[in-house]
């Protein structure tokens, strides 16, 4: 269920011209910047979900740990909840207010820790309850929520399914209560059946618990059932934002276009009528990013003037942004 918004509201993250560069060794002596996130800009209100979707590689991973300061962003602003993070007692109380379900549930969980201790854990780090019995009962409160029962408390994470790990890691990013969560392909990982069930599951938590999403993926129906509004990322950048059902519905830029395009139709009649966009051209990566628009080598609307100048993320209708020069043309 969508979330109606209110347009005066603040919104609990606002994030200004965040980059995230990595100086990449070239031999010997000599570095290469890698520009993971390139000057990006949005912001998110409270009970909202953004959807934050590309290709493998754009960067989206980098954003959502930039957000949370587990990287230090190498420019721009990141404001939550009215507070500038700036010091180390910033960062401390932002992760204390915020966490991060990770994409593979194999690897994000300690194998030598049980199932009690890993969502334990943050309770343990910041020291979060008044006694054994209230952290006991705090944890078996989160597994309920997330579809465990109280006998795997004892058990190790090996002897669970993906799709249980993944609930062992939302019950772990729960512990804390949070207001916001990053969702970093919390279901790339899992089985198509058991997709659906967390999915639904995060809708639940979010409506019961009053929870804000950043939900990170490449699977643009998955962002679109879960999410109020989408971000398109491409090699570093936001191309598009928008409603979900209007930035799928109607794309404005080039690439969104093509993401849609590529999207199986169960209807036959659709599917035929449907002509898919096929991107040609040479694929940049984040070492060499093309001058004036990123997307441009691919892009089957590139003038000279986005080989010349790096289009703007502005608003071209009410809600609508969009970093395209031709975008009215197409």
């Amino acid at each position: 269920m969508k979330r109606e918004t209110d347009p005066g509201e603040k919104p609990l993250l606002d994030v200004r011209h965040l980059k995230k560069y990595f100086n990449i060794n070239a031999g010997g002596l000599h570095t290469r910047t890698l520009k993971a996130v390139d000057d990006i800009s949005f912001s998110i209100r409270k009970g909202e979900t953004l959807g934050l979707v590309g290709e493998s590689g754009c960067g989206k991973t980098t954003a959502g740990r930039s957000i949370l300061h587990l990287y230090q962003p190498t420019g721009g602003e990141v404001e939550f909840g009215g507070r500038l993070i700036r010091s180390k007692d910033d960062i401390r109380e932002l992760h204390r207010k915020t966490a991060m379900v990770f994409q593979d549930p194999y690897s994000s969980l300690d194998p030598r820790m049980t199932v009690s201790d890993i969502i334990g854990e943050p309770l343990d780090i910041h020291k979060m309850y008044g006694s054994k019995q209230d952290r006991k009962d705090r944890i078996l409160d989160l597994m309920e929520r997330v579809g465990l029962s109280r006998e795997h408390a004892s058990r190790y994470a090996h002897e669970f399914s993906g799709g249980q790990r993944q609930r062992i890691g939302i019950a772990r990013a729960l512990a804390l209560r949070p207001e916001f969560i990053v969702c970093d392909e919390p279901v790339s990982a899992l089985d198509v059946s058991v997709r659906a069930q967390i999915i639904n599951m995060f809708a639940e938590l979010q409506e019961q618990m009053g929870l804000t999403y950043l939900f990170i993926a490449h699977d643009i129906l998955v962002v679109r059932h879960i999410s109020d509004r989408i971000a398109v990322m491409y090699l570093g950048r936001i191309v598009e934002t928008g409603d979900s059902a209007d930035v799928c519905d109607k794309p404005l830029h080039p690439y969104t276009r093509a993401l849609m395009s590529a999207l199986p139709q169960p209807d036959p009649i659709l599917s035929r009528a449907n002509k898919r966009i096929v991107l040609s051209g040479d694929i940049p990566g984040p070492l060499n990013i093309p001058s004036g628009c990123p997307f441009r080598t691919r892009c089957p609307y590139a003038a000279p003037q986005c080989r010349e100048q790096m289009p703007e993320l502005k608003e071209v209708e009410k809600g609508r942004f969009a970093a395209c020069h031709r975008f009215n043309e197409i």
